[in-house]
């Protein structure tokens, strides 16, 4: 079952990362030339750059992590959701740093 949770995980992959560097390239060159108007389409492309990173990166770590045994793929995936939940609620990092401090 692993080898199939590879592949799956390596196909998923290999799309994001193709599809990053095309939003990648698209931004760069709009930086350059201005040819994206629309600014629904630039706050899409800037949303892709911003969490398609996070998301290959956690993509690639889970088809890692699909060789590994659990204790690996469990500590793998509490780091992920620690990243998700600053990343979305970033008053929890002030608040956890907070309450070190003052200890």
């Amino acid at each position: 079952m692993s080898k199939v949770m590879e592949k799956i995980w390596d196909i998923i992959g290999e799309i994001l990362a193709v599809v990053l560097v095309v939003v990648y390239a698209l931004l760069i060159l709009n930086a350059n030339f201005n040819f994206i108007g629309n600014v629904t389409v630039l706050k899409i492309f800037d949303i892709l750059r911003t969490y398609g990173s996070l998301v290959l990166i956690g993509v690639v770590g889970l088809e890692a992590m699909s060789k590994r045994n659990f204790i690996f793929k469990l500590i793998f995936l509490i780091l992920c959701a620690i990243i998700v939940v600053f990343l979305f609620f970033p008053d929890t990092y002030s608040n956890l740093i907070g309450v070190i401090a003052h200890k």
